[in-house]
């Protein structure tokens, strides 16, 4: 994955170090990810509240970065300001306003994305695109958390050109919201099946899972 990563960057013009690979452990034993550890990833992304829990708690010696990048609904924003040091899913005040008043004196500001709603999905999580930049104003202003940028989870596309051009609009919303003052540096977006397309379009952080752990059972 590491190679095709560095490959896409290079098709892009740009320095394979600045995209990262997050490892979606989500429904993977903990042996799978100490293995992963093993081989040198360090950051991993789960989408249930609980089962990550377990698994940070059962790898604790280990320095790895959590990033939570599920749903979170809101009774569930204490266990995640605790535990983990990044959220992708951010899209509304309540939620940010109560990771603020959760997260720990001790652990430090949590790293936080807004998730993007970009198409007519119900159901889908994130914000629409012309309440961001009063949502970004807002998780801003909140002492205990640390806004680094946006993620999105398009529908799939049947080709590069389509999947691109989903990315490339989040990417413009970020360049709009650092060109209000902002300074964020994270595009969270792409997957297995699309991150050629996020990475020409700025990806900094792609979520692969199948392609790093095989398939869950």
């Amino acid at each position: 994955m590491r190679a095709r990563i560095a490959l896409a960057a290079r098709r892009a013009g740009r320095d394979p170090l600045g995209v990262r690979l997050l490892a979606v452990s989500k429904q993977q034993p903990v042996e799978a990810i100490a293995a992963a550890a093993d081989a040198g990833q360090r950051e991993f992304g789960e989408n249930y509240v609980h089962e990550g829990i377990a698994k940070i708690e059962a790898l604790r010696d280990r320095p790895l970065t959590w990033h939570f990048i599920g749903q979170l609904q809101s009774n569930k924003t204490r266990e995640v300001a605790e535990s983990f040091q990044w959220v992708h899913t951010v899209d509304r005040a309540r939620v940010a306003t109560r990771l603020d008043a959760q997260r720990p004196h001790y652990a430090g500001p949590l790293d936080v994305l807004l998730q993007v709603r970009l198409g007519d999905e119900p159901g889908k999580g994130g914000a629409p695109p012309d309440e961001l930049p009063q949502l970004a104003e807002f998780v801003a202003g909140l002492p205990r958390l640390r806004l680094r940028g946006l993620m999105c989870l398009p529908p799939p596309a049947p080709d590069e050109a389509a999947q691109r051009a989903p990315f490339a609009r989040l990417r413009r919303l970020l360049e709009d919201l650092n060109a209000r003052g902002h300074r964020l540096d994270t595009l969270s977006m792409g997957m297995s099946a699309d991150l050629e397309a996020a990475v020409l379009e700025g990806a900094t952080l792609v979520r692969i899972g199948t392609a790093v752990f095989g398939p869950r059972d």
